[in-house]
């Protein structure tokens, strides 16, 4: 409360939320912000930065001090030269799998998570070392950064969210990796005794964002 008015000082924090779609969402999201910034509205300096999947991606280039430029134009590298790995996958599959999980979940997001996680359990993928090569070479810094940066995932067997920090104990290449884990398509990620999958499954990631702070900025999946 400010002295002799009997009025209450408020203050507010900015959240930046990125969400996912894949290689072309990373691409998306990263013209967005970049054009966003050439207008005059730079959102690269919210207090707090969360990302699932592709928005992970995104939000560890941005919390890392990449600059936005360099970052965008990495995105227009021909495809020759492009580190990404193509995975072939029956999108009919994955398709009747998610309404499977639909029907046995009853409505329930964790029971749903589950039955998605035990899918990607089961799925024949590349092997989790190969895909953490490829998500390494997507991030130039892979040291977690002092800004508070929180990258969202899911365990494949519980179906709970997990949040990952920099002060969880887990490498940022690894909870990159773990929200960037799509089920049926990519490996689900090893962390400790669990396996992680992609923090875009049903649930709006503004849930993770702190009490009191003000999204600037919420993309789509």
């Amino acid at each position: 409360m400010s002295a002799g008015t009997g009025s209450t000082a408020v203050t507010t924090s900015r959240g930046l939320v990125l969400g996912g779609g894949g290689v072309a969402g990373i691409a998306w999201e990263l013209g967005l912000l970049a054009g966003l910034a050439d207008a005059g509205v730079d959102l690269t300096g919210a207090d707090t930065l969360v990302g699932t999947s592709a928005g992970s991606v995104v939000a560890t280039l941005v919390a890392t001090g990449v600059p936005l430029a360099e970052a965008y134009e990495a995105q227009l590298e021909p495809p020759e030269r492009s580190t990404e790995l193509g995975a072939p996958f029956d999108i009919d599959e994955l398709q009747a799998a998610a309404m499977a999980a639909m029907r046995e979940s009853g409505g329930d997001r964790q029971r749903f998570r589950a039955a998605i996680g035990a899918t990607a359990l089961a799925a024949p993928t590349v092997a989790e070392p190969v895909r953490r090569e490829i998500i390494a070479a997507r991030l130039p810094v892979h040291d977690w950064p002092a800004r508070d940066l929180r990258i969202v995932a899911v365990d494949a067997v519980s179906g709970r969210e997990a949040v990952f920090t920099r002060v969880s104990g887990v490498g940022l290449v690894d909870a990159v990796a773990a929200s960037c884990a799509v089920p049926g398509v990519w490996p689900p990620v090893t962390i400790g005794e669990r396996r992680y999958i992609d923090g875009g499954l049903p649930r709006s990631p503004t849930r993770t964002s702190p009490p009191g702070a003000q999204p600037s900025l919420c993309s789509p999946r």
